[in-house]
């Protein structure tokens, strides 16, 4: 009960082979590699921000106003 011989999986990968067909298992491996790809391009991406954060130190006072923000006291006439 040791491992197995490389006739052993030589006969596992002809089974393979036929019940899959050379070309399904191309794709397959072709498909796997374009995933692989993408993963790593995702997790590149993700661990740059694309648009800069503020920091934590500004607050909305000292953030310049909007040109169409209406001030609600100004609005109103005592």
């Amino acid at each position: 009960m040791g491992s197995f011989s490389i006739w052993h999986w030589l006969i596992v990968l002809l089974i393979i082979v036929l019940v899959f067909g050379t070309k399904k298992l191309k794709n397959i491996g072709s498909d796997l590699g374009g995933a692989v790809k993408g993963f790593k391009d995702g997790v590149r991406d993700g661990s740059t921000p694309e648009t800069p954060v503020p920091p934590a130190s500004v607050t909305a006072a000292q953030q310049p106003a909007d040109k169409t923000t209406i001030d609600v006291e100004a609005r109103n006439k005592s």
